[in-house]
Order: C-alpha cells, then structure tokens, then sequence
C-alpha cells in the first residue's frame, strides 16, 4: 500500500488537485537577441558575464540584482555587463530561460 492509496483511506471524500504552476510575471523588457552568458578567469577566480542586453540600463540592474540575491554571490554591473562572481553559467542560464530570455553559451 503506497503512500496515495493510504490518504485515500485517510480522506475518502477529498479530489486531489493539480497545483497550479505560476509564471514570474516579470517588469523586465525582453528582448529579441539573446543574452550572452560567458565565463572567464580574472587573477585565477572564475566570474560568469552577462552581456548583450538592449534594454533599458535600470532593467538591467533590477536583473542583476536579483541574480546575486538568488545565487547568493557577489558581483557587479560595469559597462553594460553583469559581473556574477563563480561559474553558475548553467544556473543563470536556467533562470534567465524561466524569465523568459533568450540566452546564449559562449566559451568554455
């Protein structure tokens, strides 16, 4: 007897219900272009960099912002380019696809 069939007799009136999968409704302009996600060694530390976004300078911060607070990492935003200290390239990318981005690999 598995662990359904035990609830079942537990509560033999209750439906159980699929639950409901929320999309992050997200204030952030998307872009047409793929984002670039490389990943370099400066002075022997790895840092992954974001780059190649066309939006507005202030959405691109917001973003940056909440990669560090997810990832829990340091980094910075210089240039036009996100700075994430670390290799959570497969990370970054995984959330910025959620988002809804377009993201591309380059390097390593």
């Amino acid at each position: 007897m598995d662990l359904q069939d035990q609830l079942k007799n537990l509560f033999p009136e209750h439906t159980p219900q699929e639950p409901e999968i929320k999309k992050e409704k997200s204030d952030i302009w998307l872009q047409n272009e793929p984002i670039i996600c490389k990943y370099e060694k400066r002075k022997g530390k790895p840092i992954t960099i974001l780059e190649g976004y066309t939006g507005a300078t202030s959405d691109f911060k917001k973003l940056a912002k909440e990669l560090k607070t997810k990832l829990s990492v340091g980094g910075s935003f210089k240039d036009d380019k996100i700075i994430i200290q670390g290799d959570y390239r497969d990370k970054i990318m995984a959330m910025l696809i959620e988002k809804g981005f377009k993201v591309k690999r380059v390097g390593g």
